[in-house]
């Protein structure tokens, strides 16, 4: 029987499609033009239909602009201008989406002269193939990054412009479920938009709040054999596995649902595509899932009347990104409305003004600026959104200090009411304070405004004791938070390093000099002496070209955030007098420290750095040094206040912090190093400051925050060759082994083993059945009559091709960088001789949502086992109470919180392990919970002289006759001792007679007690 990905994943994927309104166009019907793959007569058909009027003559002129324009070197750009275009020819009816023409096809080849590749489906929309979808079978070895490789060089290479162009969206899966913390993203189902390189997978999880609505269509016969027909699979129709794989809940099949259902696909290629200009150059973006229903959510509580709210979503999941796609979306949910919106996009430091201007510029919108309270009173007056010439969306950045008395003193003209006003607040955790004026006067300037506030770390309410967020904002519009941001590869856990002690014991010498020297002084002027200053930056700079080395990668970047800007200047002159100073020519940025070779140009030993403060340099001269930072010109940044929040640098994995910072200004801080970076798996905090207090009160308040909003949770063969008995023995074992696993559907006992993490079980597993493929062998060489037909060997050997997938998995997801740092470490042994690093401590700062989310997954895999007298269920639960009973988790300070991580992750994947052979054995018995608990309290007695496999059919057959007799007496129940009378006469029968299982009456009584027993109870509770 054929079992690969085109039976397990393709296929039951191309019927998913037509069970969501998708027409399949067969192999031998893909009429279209080979140069862009548009399928003219359904693209001209479409578009005359959706385009009452137009005559084909247009329709002709309008299919060859879009050849001219799938040519451009612009990632498709122009192409999705036309393809979103509100005026003009449609080339999608938005309006009515169900007007429009789905289809999906199968192995279009995408050619251009010799080069040429195959989606495995692509789906076509009014004849243009906007989306492709590659699978895999499960457990192949590389995971979903074998594709990511592959189209990276497909769409790099410039025969495929056309196709790279026109594609908006891919899905990339394998069908496993996502396993969460890996480094790189290999199991599951993933969605992309088109890239010239470095593709950007991204995880797709629903939301509870905001499901699918679209209904899945029937499937009929005609249809699903023409499609196996097609594709010379009708073999596999009546397979155990095709009827598996068919199944809606594949994970293949749900990011299917989740995308390409008639609403979703709409909202994607609609609203959740944006071009941005990057340092690299233009980039298309895709929203990721947060953001995606993240905007569902602000307008779905506008329909309910809501006019203001907080989006919590963690740092780093690009709020900036959210606001963009909110001027898109809004705007055309006003214009449905007659209003026209006007965005203001608030802020409450000029460096975060600059940069937001620049976040919004870089993705298309018009972008003006409150430059002065005037402009503001202005702006408040003026009618209509759009300000400027080309007509591009526009959002308006202002620093909310522009909201003085004067903002309030105007009257918004009568005649203004299509106007809709939406504010968006930046950072709404910090410098809104209503007892002050700018707050209540951005509310005043229009009582009618709609106010949404972003942030990422909720603690407004206990920071600043004065006033409530919720009852200032509103309540929480959507959340997304920390935990799930690190499993979804959106941001990187955090490791804080202790500086070595004999530094500390250098530094407390330097310290008593100053103050031999020059008496008693503030502590701030101490730590910019220059021999405290001195002492510090020699760590600095000797560690981060330690940890490039380490890493072998010279693209690493750091930032010290010291403790004054008196103390930054002192360090950024040390730095100028150790590295070189840099002439300010015109080659060169000012006020940017490196040695005397020019940027760009490889530096053995030295380093480059900058100095970000409010009173250094213009802001011409700061934000030209920011853009050179990112791009690797620069090595470090010298700052005190600025670039503390907002600020994203991918290649920044070195924080030094010189001071203590508070609060969510501290979770801001830390996350400046949280950025996907290649491979890296942690951002580094070097803490000479010691912020180990600040930060446990940071995470008791994080933590009583989600208490409000989630609520509380507390060896193969011994002899060469083997005898007759011996072979027969070890057959017995392989059965007893695969007793757990379904060996008559693969697809089953392939997801089986998918939950299976344990490589010491999955080798037990593999073993057994090579040690069955080599007795087939001998069994066959010596000729023993009749053991052949005891197990069926083929099966065995396509259960070993799966299990042996699934422990190359588990490998090559553990050797995912082993050869990099194997190599890393043999260059710093080569490097002890000059130096040895040596740190006091290393620990991962983990945040209290983390904590809360291990709590929740703990008490809901205990809430799943079905079976609460298994004794080792009964001490998981016991030890779960005994973490709740210790201590009050919501005082719990950063050592408390790592040990009870580890404490329920203990129990947790504990748990899950015992719901997993429990569902393991539950499918032996048809999924009847009843048998499976009985099953394990006659094990766990061991007073039955019987294998598993024999006590499994006994009890069986003792099902099924008691379940034959229920059908036919419903009452049979109701009277107690006639059926405790029939169970022990069946007992008897089905154990002793016919397994010949040695009973007495004792352990007869047993075992009809307990079958007896679990009948009762739930007719009982019936």
């Amino acid at each position: 029987m054929i079992f690969n990905e085109d039976s397990r994943v393709k296929i039951p994927a191309i019927l998913h499609l037509l069970r969501l309104g998708y027409a399949y166009i067969p192999l031998a019907a893909q009429e279209r033009e080979e140069a862009t793959n548009l399928f003219k007569p359904i693209f001209l058909e479409s578009i005359c239909r959706i385009n009452p009027g137009l005559e084909m003559g247009e329709a002709e002129m309008l299919f060859n602009e879009i050849s001219l324009k799938l040519d451009y070197d612009d990632l498709g750009r122009e192409f999705y201008k036309g393809l979103t275009a509100t005026s003009g020819i449609k080339l999608i009816d938005f309006v009515n989406f169900e007007k429009n023409s789905f289809h999906v096809t199968t192995e279009l080849t995408c050619k251009n002269g010799d080069e040429e590749f195959r989606p495995d489906i692509t789906i076509i929309i009014n004849g243009m193939p906007l989306a492709f979808v590659e699978v895999k079978k499960p457990h192949n070895k590389e995971g979903v990054l074998a594709e990511r490789k592959r189209i990276n060089t497909r769409f790099k290479n410039k025969h495929f412009r056309r196709f790279a162009n026109i594609t908006q969206l891919m899905v990339f899966s394998n069908n496993m479920e996502y396993e969460d913390g890996v480094v790189e993203p290999v199991f599951g189902a993933f969605y992309a938009t088109a890239a010239y390189s470095d593709l950007q997978f991204n995880y797709f999880r629903e939301d509870e709040d905001y499901p699918v609505t679209q209904k899945l269509l029937q499937l009929s016969e005609t249809d699903e054999n023409a499609i196996l027909k097609d594709n010379n699979l009708l073999v596999i129709k009546h397979s155990p596995e095709f009827l598996s794989n068919k199944s809606e809940q594949t994970p293949t099949h749900r990011i299917l649902t989740s995308l390409f259902s008639r609403e979703r696909l709409r909202f994607v290629l609609k609203y959740a595509i944006a071009y941005v200009e990057e340092e690299s150059g233009l980039q298309k973006h895709i929203m990721r899932y947060p953001q995606l229903f993240a905007t569902k959510a602000i307008a779905a509580k506008l329909d309910e009347g809501r006019h203001k709210g907080i989006i919590w979503h963690t740092q780093g999941s690009g709020k900036t990104a959210l606001t963009y796609f909110n001027v898109k979306h809004l705007t055309d949910y006003y214009q449905k409305k007659n209003i026209i919106p006007k965005f203001y996009f608030i802020v409450d430091r000029l460096d975060l003004l600059i940069q937001s201007t620049a976040e919004f510029t870089n993705r298309g919108l018009k972008v003006k600026q409150v430059q002065s309270k005037q402009d503001f009173v202005k702006d408040l007056q003026v009618v209509g959104a759009i300000h400027n010439d080309s007509g591009q969306a526009e959002i308006t950045v202002v620093n909310i200090q522009k909201f003085s008395e004067d903002a309030t003193a105007v009257k918004i003209p009568d005649y203004d009411i299509n106007t809709q006003r939406i504010y968006i607040l930046d950072e709404a955790h910090r410098s809104y304070n209503p007892k002050g004026n700018y707050l209540a006067n951005l509310i005043n300037s229009d009582k009618n405004a709609v106010i949404i506030a972003l942030t990422g770390t909720p603690l407004l309410r206990e920071v600043a004791k004065e006033y409530d967020s919720k009852l200032l904002f509103g309540n929480y519009i959507h959340k997304y938070y920390y935990n799930r941001s690190i499993a979804d590869g959106y941001t990187l856990r955090l490791i804080r390093e202790e500086i070595e002690g004999n530094f500390k014991m250098e530094m407390k010498d330097v310290m008593e000099q100053i103050k031999v020297l020059q008496g008693d002084i503030k502590a701030s002027d101490v730590y910019a002496d220059r021999r405290f200053a001195q002492g510090l930056l020699n760590y600095i700079t000797k560690d981060l070209r330690d940890f490039r080395t380490v890493n072998q990668d010279q693209s690493l970047g750091g930032m010290v955030v010291c403790d004054s800007s008196k103390q930054a200047k002192m360090l950024f002159q040390l730095f100028e007098e150790q590295f070189g100073k840099q002439e300010t020519d015109a080659e060169k940025l000012p006020m940017a420290a490196e040695p005397s070779t020019p940027y760009g140009k490889t530096k053995k030993e030295g380093l480059t750095a900058a100095l970000i403060l409010h009173d250094e340099n213009d802001k011409t001269i700061r934000k030209e040094l920011i853009k050179a930072y990112k791009s690797g010109k620069i090595d470090l940044l010298f700052v005190y206040n600025m670039l503390l929040t907002g600020f994203d640098a991918k290649r920044l994995k070195k924080l030094y912090l010189a001071r203590v910072i508070q609060d969510h200004n501290l979770l801001q801080t830390l996350t400046r190093v949280n950025r996907p970076y290649k491979h890296y798996q942690y951002g580094y905090v070097v803490d000479f400051a010691d912020i180990s207090r600040a930060f446990d009160r940071t995470n008791q308040l994080y933590f009583k925050e989600l208490q409000d909003e989630l609520g509380d949770e507390m060896e193969m063969y011994s002899h060469l060759f083997k005898s007759e008995a011996e072979i027969r023995e070890e057959l017995d074992n392989i059965k007893e082994t695969l007793f757990h696993y379904n060996t008559e559907n693969r697809e089953i006992f392939s997801q089986q083993i998918a939950q299976l993490t344990d490589k010491k079980e999955l080798t037990t597993l593999v073993k057994a059945l090579r040690t069955a493929k080599e007795l087939k062998n001998l069994i066959a060489v010596n000729g023993y009559e009749g053991l052949g037909e005891l197990v069926d060997f083929d099966v065995l050997n396509r259960l070993l091709i799966e299990a042996q997938n699934r422990l190359d998995n588990l490998n090559f997801v553990e050797s995912i960088g082993n050869e990099e740092a194997t190599q890393n470490l043999l260059n710093t042994a080569l490097e002890d001789i000059v130096f040895q690093f040596i740190k006091v401590g290393e620990e991962e700062l983990q945040l209290a949502d983390e904590l809360k989310d291990q709590l929740r997954k703990t008490r809901e895999a205990l809430q799943q086992n079905f079976d609460q007298l298994d004794p080792h269920f009964v001490s998981l639960r016991e030890e779960l109470e005994r973490i709740f009973k210790k201590k009050n988790l919501s005082e719990t300070n950063q050592a408390d919180m790592v040990e009870n991580m580890h404490l329920l992750r203990k129990i947790y994947d504990e748990a899950k392990e015992l719901n997993r052979k429990n569902a393991l054995l539950k499918a032996k018995y048809e999924n009847d919970e009843k048998y499976s608990r009985i099953h394990k309290r006659l094990q766990e007695k061991g007073s039955l002289n019987a294998k598993e496999s024999q006590l499994h059919r006994a009890l069986m057959q003792v099902k099924y006759e008691v379940d034959k007799k229920l059908e036919g007496q419903e009452d049979l129940l109701k009277n107690e001792a006639f059926f405790t009378k029939y169970l022990m006469q069946l007992v008897v029968q089905e154990f002793k007679k016919k397994e010949n299982i040695d009973l007495n009456f004792e352990s007869t009584q047993s075992i009809n007690h307990l079958i007896a027993k679990e009948y009762l109870q739930l007719y009982k509770a019936s």
